[in-house]
């Protein structure tokens, strides 16, 4: 007897009701069974073609009668007559029924009673909820195990005759925290079937090393954005590396904050710098500048006008879409009040106002106008940005947080499409002084490199949300860094000792790179930086007297370089610094800039006896690079990433770090 085969837990691995920790370890045993894997295979195949067949009908409504037969009360040995197709059916009917909110009282009634309660008493509820189901759903999958592996030699015809119809590519990996399954506290039905990858990125680059008698200073714009690393979240939980293309070393780094101290003068961020030895050549440095911007507490934020400008087009019926979001904004609201001003726009072949200017504590008006909210149509997303931002001038509040947050998967296909219409447009709302927050979902059609191109070009933050944990940490516990802007056009200049460095790389930012003169020009847009917002760059560098082999330039035809007997020597400055740094920022709503630098010594501290947050940044730093197929790292593995973080998590409130660790170890496993 083969063993797995008849272990419940196949079917429970199949259909996403493992725990992470212990899906992990099946997968494990299941890379050592062909057999299992093929009956795992046929079960989420059934699945994807019930999915199919479900996303085509209309959004059902059960009456409560209906839904006590889909979910009766008594425990009954009704369900061993039930196939696996009418399992997995049941379920999901089930959950469309939970996430629209389909219950016997009224949607008024409801929403009262939800904000009547504290949020701790409202999850205890939707997990006691969630556990009767699932509890129901895990006795089905037993029975339905024992009954398949008798039915063995039948599963393996309709394996054949489903192979046409769907594919393991296009059936989401369930129960992972970047797929579907469990989010946060609820459970959703995997989406419908994607025909084809459409999902676009940005040609990946990789900044090269620089001789600094070439080019001493290194300028860049700062970046907030945090979408690269939970797109790479996705794409490991569902079992794949992500494309090189959509690795952004920075945006992995400062997905994560740091323990650098608040700013303590007029500045509205502190700099904090430290260098020790190389990880990746011990012969080089590695030089780690970070801000930490000030803090404001919610409490005592500036009134708000925020509009949330929802893409409601047919690409984003998916429940890790429109579904997602609807629930995340909900989430949103708990911590808005009277002070702010809520409008929604949506857009699909056209755009509308679905809800005027509203204050926040009228939370059952705004949960009611979300509720509404279906999918269809094409994607207008220039005419909707025109609205959205018509709408947040008309409610423009002077001094407070004026704020156009846009949702969407980014795949614009009528009217203003392209991406250089779409900059020009976003460029020119810029102006307005109206900040933007641009918030990337779904799968499949996720088009990053024009969602990163609103953001950059529109004084704007950018995340991508796989999950309800992320949405609660972009719009809960990171708010006040989503909404409340303190600096502007935030430029780096590092200034290079030649005397110190003969070498450097910048690891990263290489679509924020900006050139020498930009930095002292107030007309050259730049990044921007949250309240309590950490942002962390890295510089590998090389000392001066280490030998370093660069590219080097052809010998040149018009012009006769003089001997090196001839060359007159740079006068170099006597200082025991090996760089400095320059910063320039506005304020919100500034339009001069201030300049503050620091400089930095070398301490020659070795890897090991640097801090905590630097030895951890480092391991993400290196982990990303891996997935970009970086090579100069030297022979670093995942394993000694692994290893890295681990030493060096320290103090990991929110379970960020410990997520990392399992994400590199899920990678690793991919790898091999």
């Amino acid at each position: 007897m083969n063993k797995l085969i008849d272990d419940p837990r196949l079917t429970a691995y199949a259909l996403g009701e493992l725990p992470a920790t212990e899906a992990k370890e099946f997968e494990m045993e299941l890379q050592k069974d062909k057999e299992a894997q093929a009956e795992v295979e046929a079960i989420q195949k059934q699945a994807g073609v019930l999915k199919k067949e479900l996303s085509s009908e209309s959004e059902p409504r059960l009456s409560y009668e209906q839904r006590e037969k889909v979910l009766p009360k008594e425990k009954k040995a009704w369900f061993l007559s039930w196939g696996l197709g009418t399992l997995v059916a049941a379920m999901v009917v089930v959950v469309v029924v939970k996430n629209t909110g389909l219950e016997m009282e009224s949607e008024n009634s409801q929403v009262s009673k939800v904000f009547s309660k504290s949020d701790d008493l409202i999850e205890e509820e939707v997990m006691a909820d969630m556990k009767e189901e699932v509890s129901k759903a895990k006795v089905v999958a037993i029975a339905e195990r024992k009954k398949m592996v008798a039915k063995k030699s039948k599963m393996k015809s309709m394996r054949t005759a489903m192979a046409p119809q769907a594919s393991m590519e296009s059936v989401a990996h369930i129960g992972t925290k970047g797929g579907a399954g469990f989010l946060d506290n609820s459970f959703i039905a995997p989406g419908p079937i994607v025909p084809a990858n459409t999902e676009s990125y940005a040609e990946a680059k990789v900044n090269e090393f620089i001789r600094v008698l070439d080019n001493p200073l290194s300028t860049f714009s700062i970046d907030v954005d945090t979408a690269s690393y939970s797109n790479m979240r996705r794409f490991i939980n569902n079992g794949t590396l992500p494309p090189k293309d959509s690795v952004k070393v920075e945006e992995f780094v400062n997905y994560f904050n740091y323990k650098y101290p608040a700013p303590t003068g007029k500045t509205p961020f502190s700099v904090n710098m430290e260098v020790a030895q190389s990880p990746w050549n011990s012969e080089y440095k590695l030089v780690r500048i970070g801000l930490k911007g000030k803090e404001i507490t919610l409490n005592s934020r500036p009134n708000s006008n925020l509009v949330f400008l929802l893409d409601v087009s047919g690409s984003m019926s998916n429940p890790n879409k429109l579904p997602l979001l609807k629930e995340s904004l909900k989430m949103l609201l708990r911590k808005l009040d009277e002070r702010d001003r809520i409008s929604i726009v949506v857009y699909a072949g056209a755009s509308g106002l679905v809800l005027k200017p509203t204050p926040a504590n009228k939370k059952v008006d705004i949960i009611q106008a979300l509720n509404r909210l279906n999918t269809g149509g094409s994607t207008n997303g220039g005419a909707g940005i025109e609205l959205a931002y018509k709408t947040a001038m008309e409610g423009y509040i002077k001094g407070g947080i004026n704020r156009v947050i846009l949702a969407t998967d980014g795949d614009f296909n009528v009217g203003t499409t392209g991406r250089s219409q779409l900059l020009e447009l976003i460029k020119e709302k810029a102006k307005s002084k109206i900040f933007l927050t641009v918030l990337g979902l779904g799968m499949g059609n996720y088009k990053d490199d024009t969602l990163e191109t609103l953001a950059q070009n529109g004084n704007g933050n950018y995340a991508y949300i796989d999950n309800m944990n992320e949405a609660k940490k972009v719009l809960n516990e990171d708010l006040s860094g989503t909404l409340m802007t303190i600096a502007k056009d935030v430029k780096f200049q590092v200034e290079f000792n030649p005397a110190k460095v003969s070498a450097y790389r910048l690891v990263g930012y290489e679509n924020r790179m900006l050139k020498a003169k930009d930095f002292n020009d107030d007309k050259k847009d730049a990044g921007e930086i949250g309240a309590g917002h950490t942002v962390t760059a890295f510089y590998e560098v090389v000392p001066a007297g280490v030998k370093f082999k660069g590219p080097g330039i052809d010998k040149l035809k018009y012009q006769k370089i003089a001997k090196a007997s001839e060359k007159a020597a740079p006068v170099l400055i006597d200082s025991p610094e090996m760089l400095n740094v320059k910063l320039r920022y506005k304020e919100p709503e500034g339009t001069k800039s201030t300049k503050v630098e620091f400089p930095l010594v070398d301490s020659n501290q070795k890897f090991e006896a640097a801090s905590e947050d630097f030895r951890f940044a480092t391991a993400v730093a290196t982990y990303a690079q891996i997935l970009k197929k970086d090579e100069r790292i030297g022979d670093l593995k995942l394993a000694d990433v692994l290893s890295m973080g681990k030493k060096a998590k320290g103090e990991d409130r929110y379970s960020y770090r410990q997520e990392f660790l399992e994400l590199v170890e899920l990678a690793n496993e991919i790898n091999k």
